[in-house]
């Protein structure tokens, strides 16, 4: 069963290595330093500059747009699943699982989006997908609203730290902690 890591930016080398990932989607502010492990194929690397906002970018903050949503999608569809997905931003909370849940419906859209917000909710307390990104990939992925208030169903999580990397996995089964 394809999985997807998420993780924050302190743990994806260690997460990339202990789960034999060689893609990688990271979302990050724009100019953000960051070491990319070795592990991960640069060709096999999206960056995306994209601040952990929900309104439209004023001054040096850019905010979700659809091109990035877009890239997401592009990417998962491309991913050859024989190792983990590893996706992170710089928490793990936000960004992150938003963009997991829109690669795991781009790779498998007959999934029930309550039952995909619910396997997230099980595999991360802490996750709180970020709104902008969640209803711009229930637009483009053709979900008619279902992803959206699935994910609002489930709330926002649980205060976090930025150190609780979890597993999705595509298509069913329980995540876990990674």
């Amino acid at each position: 069963m394809p999985t997807i890591i998420v993780s924050p930016l302190a743990r994806i080398a260690e997460l990339a290595v202990k789960h034999g990932a060689r893609e990688m989607v990271s979302l990050m502010a724009a100019n953000q330093a960051f070491h990319r492990p070795a592990v991960i194929e640069r060709t096999r690397h999206l960056l995306l500059g994209v601040n952990d906002i929900t309104f439209a970018g004023t001054g040096d903050l850019v905010a979700p747009q659809e091109r990035h949503v877009a890239e997401i999608i592009a990417f998962a569809r491309g991913w050859d699943q024989s190792a983990p997905l590893l996706i992170h931003c710089w928490m793990g909370v936000s960004r992150s699982p938003a963009a997991a849940v829109i690669a795991a419906l781009a790779l498998d859209p007959e999934q029930d989006d309550g039952e995909l917000a619910a396997r997230l909710r099980a595999a991360s307390p802490f996750a709180t997908p970020n709104s902008r990104l969640i209803e711009i990939g229930d637009s483009m992925l053709g979900r008619g609203g279902r992803l959206a208030s699935a994910i609002r169903t489930i709330g926002r999580g649980a205060d976090a730290d930025g150190n609780a990397p979890f597993l999705l996995h595509v298509g069913g089964g329980n995540g876990a902690h990674a």
